[in-house]
């Protein structure tokens, strides 16, 4: 493999190919390189579901929150269908002031109920407290999130893995290794890259002389079936909520869309990853702690995991994003597990990175330079 083009972009998952869509928005001639394929096992961005939500205790991520929620309206309108599926969500626990304060500073819609409500409203959940109740909240659909994504980009190349980085001050080459038919080692010489390789993206720029900081954790996510049927007919119950416990040990749950199933999962509750030997199978002590969450929490479903999940988490230190571009190289990374809300327009800002645009304002608060 020989090639020439505007941009290269390191990586498939969620971020790569929103900035390869931005970038073919703009008009660039785009290659995408993948070292699996999309949604691969070991990726960050694969599975079925993630969380749309405002809430968090800083208002300035409620505020980036309610921006990228457009980014999403239009990648809907543009492959024909549903990739935001609204659902209300609940937000409790230590910080839930500091939530519902957030909230209220950015304008964002919500309310504060009292634990009698909650009951009332909402007895699928057991929340002995007060609850903030976010009417704009959305469970996306993680894959037809990637395949919208990737139907945008003309330039993405499977089974390709980066070796190699350079940037000599006028152009990047990227060395890679083709591991299907026909494989090989190739180069693709462009005016910039954007590396958006998750937690591989530290180890892939160091030779190049960009320091990433970076730790991956490898997380497991459980699926619950309902303990009965909802109804007569046999339909599962299509109410319960989101949840997210906020402060301390946090924690969530969201229905999977399409599916009777319910997803729960510990925030930052993983081991340390390797990521030359990812082991996919379930963790016992992982999965336990994951049935006391049910049974605490879940009363219409059965504790039984009926299916686990692993996913690395590309965490930075601080658990902010990491957008900058340094030389003709620019940077996506530290997602640290909140980040797939912020996926399309994370894509714009490092599509204008790359071209050399000024770009949001926004984005500069996520620079590489905080950590120096």
């Amino acid at each position: 493999m020989q090639a020439r083009c505007d941009v290269v972009v390191v990586g498939a998952g969620l971020l790569g190919l929103a900035a390869g869509r931005a970038l073919a928005r703009r008009g660039a001639d785009v290659i995408v390189l993948e070292q699996a394929e999309i949604g691969h096992a070991a990726g960050g961005s694969k599975g079925s579901c993630r969380i749309f939500r405002l809430g968090y205790p800083d208002a300035g991520y409620v505020a980036l929150a309610q921006r990228a929620r457009e980014p999403w309206a239009e990648l809907e309108a543009e492959c024909g269908q549903q990739v935001l599926h609204p659902v209300p969500q609940l937000t409790f626990g230590p910080k839930l002031d500091e939530v519902t304060d957030a909230m209220e500073a950015a304008g964002a819609t919500c309310a504060l109920l009292p634990a009698e409500a909650v009951a009332a409203r909402f007895p699928q959940l057991t929340i002995d407290g007060p609850a903030l109740l976010e009417p704009d909240s959305c469970v996306i659909s993680a894959d037809a999130a990637l395949r919208a994504l990737a139907a945008a980009v003309p330039g993405i190349r499977t089974g390709v893995a980066v070796t190699g980085l350079a940037d000599d001050g006028r152009e990047v080459t990227v060395r890679a290794d083709a591991t299907g038919a026909g494989g090989g080692e190739g180069i693709v010489t462009a005016r910039a890259a954007v590396v958006c390789a998750g937690p591989w993206t530290s180890g892939l720029l160091a030779p190049a002389g960009i320091h990433v900081p970076s730790a991956a954790t490898l997380e497991q996510v459980g699926y619950l079936a309902p303990a009965a049927a909802a109804g007569p007919a046999g339909e599962p119950d299509t109410t319960v909520p989101i949840f997210i416990g906020h402060g301390g040990e946090e924690f969530y749950g969201l229905p999977v869309p399409g599916s009777p199933l319910y997803k729960i999962g510990r925030h930052h509750s993983g081991p340390a990853a390797d990521l030359s030997a990812l082991d996919q199978g379930p963790d016992e002590f992982l999965t336990a702690r994951l049935a006391e969450l049910a049974r605490r929490y879940l009363p219409d479903f059965s504790p039984d995991v009926v299916q686990t999940e692993r996913c690395v988490y590309d965490d930075s230190p601080d658990e902010d994003f990491i957008v900058d571009r340094v030389g003709n190289v620019v940077i996506g990374s530290g997602t640290s597990g909140h980040g797939f809300k912020f996926g399309p327009l994370l894509g714009e800002w490092l599509a204008d990175l790359a071209i050399g645009r000024s770009g949001d304002p926004a984005a500069r608060g996520f620079s590489l330079s905080r950590f120096s």
